[in-house]
């Protein structure tokens, strides 16, 4: 069977699957493995629309259940229920939802971070342009965008799991983006210490921005940013 009729099948379907799950159905694992042999035969291939519309509900559902409760107090279950899909479909997707969690920190991370860095055309703080904007102010500029609600994550009940995870993005983009090994030969201060300095300080900032109802504008928290850090960088 083709993989793709196959998913689209499994998502029609979903609906009686859901049912079927919750009156306790003795089908239940061999339809999560099914799924999981549809979600394995169908990587690296590319996604139709139905079905990245049935990922981006899944991914929508968890972030706004991510921002009202702690991550380990949320199911499956109330996962699917929230993005109104079969048990099925969401195994189609994601084995567990651990794995879940992975990929949508790389969708709100990756895209964010990635843009950034496309960006910069200089290894510097400012990107080549008639009116450049730091690096940190596209990153500012793309968390007001507030996709998947980023911004409720990163304050939320289970903001400590994407504060890591962003951190560790910025970390690597920082040392990408202004770390030189000239620096590290001039200064007596080790560029991880460095690193890690600009990447936490630039997370304490959002989250000052996002608690003070974010009155700024990205130029001027970038502004702000840029006079703390630019005799350190």
């Amino acid at each position: 069977m083709d993989i793709f009729f196959a998913l689209f099948f499994t998502e029609q379907m979903g609906e009686s699957v859901r049912e079927r799950q919750k009156r306790g159905s003795p089908k239940t694992e061999s339809l999560k493995t099914t799924a999981q042999n549809l979600r394995a035969a169908g990587k690296g291939m590319h996604m139709d629309r139905r079905q990245k519309k049935t990922r981006d509900a899944i991914f929508s559902a968890f972030s706004t259940l991510l921002a009202e409760k702690n991550y380990n107090r949320i199911t499956v279950q109330e996962i699917i229920d929230r993005a109104d899909v079969g048990r099925t479909t969401f195994y189609a997707h994601f084995e567990t939802k651990d794995d879940l969690l992975k990929e949508l920190c790389e969708e709100l991370f990756g895209h964010i971070l990635g843009s950034a860095a496309d960006c910069s055309h200089t290894h510097g703080l400012y990107s080549d342009g008639t009116a450049p904007e730091s690096v940190f102010c596209h990153l500012l500029q793309h968390l007001q965008e507030n996709d998947y609600n980023i911004l409720g994550l990163l304050s939320g009940e289970s903001s400590e799991i994407f504060l890591r995870y962003f951190k560790d993005g910025l970390n690597e983009l920082i040392r990408k983006q202004f770390m030189r090994p000239e620096m590290g030969r001039k200064s007596s201060v080790p560029q991880d210490f460095l690193i890690n300095h600009v990447s936490g300080s630039f997370v304490e900032m959002v989250l000052w921005w996002v608690r003070g109802r974010m009155r700024q504008t990205p130029p001027e928290l970038d502004r702000y940013f840029r006079a703390v850090i630019e005799p350190i960088l």
